[in-house]
């Protein structure tokens, strides 16, 4: 596999996962963070953290792994964009979770400048990202896939080739996303309805996981409920903004999509009580909220 300058935008709790695989698969690795503690302790991995005006001309790969659609498009094609300052035939990866048009216009914009742009939104979860075992769901031209083959090799274990032109990518990730969100409300909704009749929350993970039942979420986030743990590994705001997407595309197809939002207005009752920086599995407290249980 050859070696590659990669630039990661983004050190949160996916994208420094990323940033570490890259590194150990030993491509030469710069990371970018709005907090200067999360660059320097990676620059401490063995990460690189100069400006990037010093290094653009150098970078092979720039890889996006920030909030939403907004802040990878400034990062791309602001005043100080990495775009304009990238050299010609340089890729972009962007694996931000952004509707597909957002997506298709991004890869335009970068065409314009000789830059190859996949769509290539990620699942999985932090632990799979810091093995570099994710799943991209990656859509662009053969020059993009190409460009961007080696770190695709590093960060992930399936990659899933969904078309030839960016928001291809961006629509499947809508769609898994819609599956998510709906089942992490889902598993604090049932967990909450059990202990309600007195069911001890370690029983219901323990049984409902080997059964009918359950879901990848399930089996992910009740521990964490269970632990009475809500560091944010993926936080509640998370699915305003992606479920917001999956109903704004909904609405322009004319698609109805009740379970959906009935789940956002779970997650929107949630984030008004104050919780929605916290653990996407702290919507159950919502329901604890509103059926009088104490959480363990």
């Amino acid at each position: 596999m050859s070696q590659q300058r990669v630039a990661v935008f983004g050190l949160g709790s996916m994208g420094i996962g990323m940033a570490r695989a890259l590194v150990r698969a030993g491509h030469a690795v710069w990371g970018f963070d709005i907090r200067a503690d999360v660059t320097e302790a990676f620059a401490e991995e063995s990460g690189n953290i100069e400006a990037f005006e010093d290094i653009a001309s150098q970078i092979d790969v720039v890889i996006l792994v920030v909030l939403n659609a907004t802040q990878a498009a400034n990062i791309l094609f602001g005043d100080q964009g990495v775009v304009q300052q990238l050299q010609p035939g340089a890729g972009v990866i962007n694996c931000v979770t952004i509707s597909p048009e957002d997506a298709r216009l991004a890869a335009s914009r970068c065409a314009n400048s000789n830059i190859t742009y996949l769509d290539a939104p990620i699942s999985g979860g932090a632990i799979k990202a810091g093995e570099g075992a994710l799943t991209i769901m990656a859509s662009g031209t053969p020059e993009a896939f190409k460009k961007s083959q080696a770190c695709l090799d590093a960060m992930a274990e399936t990659v899933f080739k969904i078309g030839d032109s960016a928001g291809q990518g961006s629509l499947i990730k809508s769609v898994n996303q819609m599956l998510a969100g709906i089942h992490i409300a889902a598993m604090a909704e049932a967990l909450s309805f059990g202990m309600k009749q007195g069911l001890d929350p370690q029983t219901f993970l323990d049984v409902i996981q080997k059964c009918a039942g359950t879901s990848w979420m399930l089996e992910n986030r009740a521990p964490h409920i269970i632990e009475g743990d809500y560091s944010p590994k993926s936080a509640v705001n998370i699915w305003l903004k992606d479920l917001g997407i999956v109903l704004d595309a909904a609405a322009s197809i004319d698609f109805e999509a009740p379970i959906t939002q009935a789940v956002l207005a779970q997650y929107k009752g949630a984030a008004e009580m104050g919780l929605g920086g916290e653990d996407d599995a702290a919507v159950v407290k919502l329901y604890a909220e509103q059926n009088g249980l104490n959480l363990p």
